[in-house]
């Protein structure tokens, strides 16, 4: 079911790619989709909790599924970490063990995952691959501003892009 849902997603999404992204070290990425509401309540769903009060994580384990306005993100492990100050802020989430972020219909999949909260950035690393619109691009390293929509690809990148229809 994984890889058809991989499937989809990668035949859904990526014609708004610059277009002249094709190959290199960097490349600006400008998304429609990968936006997220960073001020929204994260909720996590997971099959185990177990939480650390002496430096201030908790770690979720088995489908964990975050959610944050229309973002989603799934992955085997998710480690919160709290504010060093107010132990209820919620500053960083590092899902690992392959990880799937959607939102609206751009998809990003990578081995792990660094959401930064309050700075509404999250960085993907490992075998990285975005799909939108019918297009992919795939890299080492992508970073997404969810308050702008965009981002950059780093890392050898390679992008797939659609001809425009006749």
């Amino acid at each position: 079911m994984l890889s058809q849902f991989r499937a989809l997603m990668a035949g859904l999404t990526m014609a708004a790619i610059v277009p002249l992204a094709a190959f290199g070290q960097g490349t600006e990425v400008s998304f429609g989709g990968i936006r997220a509401d960073t001020k929204q309540p994260v909720e996590v769903t997971a099959d185990q909790l177990d939480v650390n009060q002496n430096d201030g994580t908790a770690i979720f384990t088995g489908n964990v599924i975050v959610i944050q306005g229309e973002m989603r993100l799934t992955a085997p492990r998710l480690q919160v970490e709290y504010g060093t100050e107010d132990k209820t802020e919620i500053e960083r989430l590092h899902a690992t063990g392959g990880v799937t972020m959607v939102s609206g219909p751009e998809a990003a999949e990578a081995q792990e995952a660094v959401y930064t909260v309050a700075a509404g950035e999250v960085v993907l690393t490992g075998d990285v691959l975005l799909t939108q619109a019918g297009s992919t691009m795939s890299g080492q390293k992508l970073v997404v501003d969810l308050d702008t929509g965009t981002g950059q690809m780093e890392g050898r990148v390679k992008t797939i892009l659609l001809p425009g229809k006749k």
